[in-house]
């Protein structure tokens, strides 16, 4: 199920670098998922020694929000940890999982960014081009940009920009809870992401499809 074969994962952080640079100018940033079926979610756990890892996607009904299937991957990281770069270090663990799915999602809402990202290109773009369907990044804390801090409740948000660029919003999705970086992955535009995120709260920070993603990737789902 994986629709393009977009490069070599055997690159030097430099290589990786400009790699980002170029893929970067293939993400789209306009459109909406248009009849949703299935959600997923992505996440991806480190080991203790920093070194292995444990993805997982889930995918659920929707609307009803139901889980379908968890699909596991686990191995060896051979990328080093390098800020902004998490995407050549994670990703294939989480293409590997999406390869076990029964039905591939309509949508993916992954842990991590999208353009909100120095080159825009994390994660969740990075994998939007791997897969070609809609992806909306969902990261917990802020890799760049600059925001005012959203109102107290549900859904209350504000804009974050990048060197004057537009690049996610920063959304209350609980009260007395950080924000999250919505920002869009790929295929996509920021409206919709923002109010994709929203439509899969089931009362937590993070939107269902990631919860149980990062549960099932903590080993804490059957």
């Amino acid at each position: 199920m994986i629709h393009e074969d977009l490069h070599s994962w055997h690159l030097t952080p430099t290589e990786a670098v400009a790699l980002q640079r170029c893929l970067a100018a293939r993400v789209v940033r306009e459109g909406e998922a248009a009849a949703v079926c299935v959600v997923g979610g992505a996440d991806v756990s480190v080991g203790m020694d920093r070194m292995s890892a444990r993805a997982a996607v889930v995918t659920m009904s929707y609307p009803a929000l139901e889980l379908i299937q968890v699909a596991i991957a686990e191995g060896k990281l051979d990328f080093p940890y390098i800020p902004g770069l998490l995407s050549f270090r994670e990703a294939r663990l989480i293409l590997q999982a999406w390869e076990q799915l029964t039905h591939a999602p309509d949508l993916l809402l992954v842990d991590g960014h999208g353009i909100a990202h120095p080159r825009r290109l994390g994660i969740a773009s990075h994998l939007g081009l791997w897969l070609q369907v809609p992806t909306i990044g969902c990261a917990k804390s802020r890799l760049c940009g600059d925001y005012l801090e959203p109102g107290p409740l549900s859904g209350d948000a504000q804009p974050l920009y990048d060197r004057g660029e537009l690049v996610g919003m920063v959304l209350r999705t609980k009260r007395r809870t950080r924000p999250l970086f919505v920002s869009v992955g790929h295929r996509l535009d920021l409206e919709n992401a923002v109010a994709w995120v929203l439509k899969c709260l089931r009362g937590y920070r993070l939107p269902e499809p990631v919860r149980l993603a990062h549960l099932a990737s903590n080993q804490r789902l059957p």
